[in-house]
């Protein structure tokens, strides 16, 4: 018989692409994780992997395989659903992973609802970057997690994953406030997007650090206004961000969360027309567990009322 175990390794070798990523994800050695993949393939009665080089490709039964993997382990989910909702009274370690503005803005009222109807329930957060959450709730090291998308940075379709939408905020350029182009406007305006971000086309930029989500958006944003922003600085936290814009060290693009209230009248912000969209994430076949159902209730209990209602992912 198929050890579910071992199926969940083909499963993250399948979306990683090596021995190596796959023992450093789950904390295995690469040798435990290629003696399980042998023992596997013993058990199949047929051969799964291909070796080409550092990389290994799944064969056509492998690959078959892994789509069977999906659906086991998705059932597994939902039982384990069943299972926590016979029991009743929710207890135990609940893993969260959050970006930092939502960590800031809407975890923690969340948490305190939480805590008011479930206090047996122990939620623990863990600041993740979306690009990273995939792997982690797959590896098991996250039961649940915040994950955004922007217009030029769609969401992957993510196998053995499940979102919920849950709110989408406004997104602006700050700039500088000293010699804006036209300073007699309302510090926080709408005009067309292309136009607002080519008249800081010469301008130093700051992005977040690459390899994250935001970084790609401003990066695309830019191109499709015609041009490749000059990038002075690489800061992740939305207020060092701004307090480098106050300082005339560049232009940036931040999201509505991002921006702390009042806004610093050393940086004028002008709304685009993108948008960041966020989402609940968990594993396939999780939605039904109380735990997971009872973060989301509460996160949605703790949105912000000006921010809007999710829109459809184009």
């Amino acid at each position: 018989m198929l050890d579910v175990r071992r199926l969940r390794l083909l499963r993250e070798l399948a979306r990683r692409g090596t021995i190596a990523a796959v023992a450093e994800a789950l904390a295995f050695s690469p040798s435990a994780v290629s003696q399980q993949l042998a023992v596997l393939e013993r058990e199949a009665g047929l051969p799964l992997l291909e070796r080409t080089g550092r990389r290994v490709r799944l064969t056509p039964a492998g690959q078959h395989l892994v789509e069977h993997a999906e659906a086991v382990l998705e059932r597994l989910e939902q039982a384990e659903a069943d299972l926590a909702e016979a029991r009743g009274g929710l207890a135990g370690a609940l893993r969260i992973g959050a970006f930092p503005t939502a960590t800031r803005a809407i975890v923690p009222a969340a948490l305190v609802a939480l805590a008011r109807r479930h206090p047996g329930l122990e939620p623990m957060v863990s600041e993740t970057d979306p690009a990273a959450v995939a792997h982690a709730l797959r590896a098991g090291d996250l039961d649940v997690a915040l994950v955004h998308e922007y217009d030029f940075v769609p969401a992957a379709q993510e196998p053995g994953l499940a979102t919920e939408p849950l709110y989408e905020e406004a997104m602006y350029v700050a700039a500088p406030a000293a010699g804006a182009a036209e300073p007699d406007e309302d510090p926080v305006d709408r005009i067309a997007q292309g136009a607002v971000l080519r008249r800081h086309a010469g301008a130093p930029w700051i992005t977040a650090t690459p390899g994250t989500l935001c970084h790609a958006m401003t990066l695309r944003a830019c191109q499709a206004a015609g041009f490749t922003p000059r990038v002075r600085h690489q800061v992740d936290e939305f207020a060092t961000v701004l307090a480098l814009v106050a300082a005339g060290q560049g232009v940036a693009v931040v999201p509505q969360l991002g921006i702390a209230a009042p806004a610093d009248p050393a940086v004028r912000l002008t709304r685009l027309l993108m948008g960041r969209r966020t989402q609940l994430a968990f594993r396939s076949g999780a939605a039904a567990h109380p735990a997971v159902a009872a973060f989301g209730a509460a996160l949605r209990a703790s949105v912000p009322p000006d921010l809007a209602a999710p829109r459809a992912v184009r």
